[in-house]
């Protein structure tokens, strides 16, 4: 799952660039996903270890952290919805970049929790 981690930092960032480039490079705020990936960089490479204690304390802080930036962004992704049935806003690519970011988290958060239920079931 440290691995997984590295992967959905890395996609973040990815998000936050393309995001970046395509609104002309004036709006430093399409960098938030960039942050939030750079933590869940640190946080898989901080589980990337043979201690299972430090392992799952890092698992577990970087899935609550992905399911607040997921509660923080559904809004986003409801009006990524309205956007696509006609709505106008003044910054579409600021919504659909929030929505991929609440999409990427949720996926995530997903992932870690079927991770944590088969550990729960092998651990029985």
């Amino acid at each position: 799952m440290a691995k997984l981690t590295i992967v959905f930092g890395v996609l973040l960032i990815l998000l936050a660039v393309i995001g970046f480039v395509s609104t002309g490079s004036e709006h430093p705020t399409a960098l938030i996903p960039a942050a939030l990936g750079l933590i869940f960089i640190l946080f898989g490479v901080m589980a990337n270890t043979t201690d299972s204690k430090k392992r799952m304390l890092w698992m577990h802080i970087s899935v609550t952290v992905a399911l607040l930036a997921f509660l923080g962004t559904i809004p986003a992704a409801i009006d990524s919805i309205r956007l696509s049935r006609g709505v106008e806003f003044p910054h579409p690519a600021a919504i659909l970049e929030k929505a991929a970011m609440s999409l990427l988290c949720l996926i995530y958060v997903l992932f870690c929790v079927r991770s944590f239920i088969n550990a729960r079931i092998k651990a029985s």
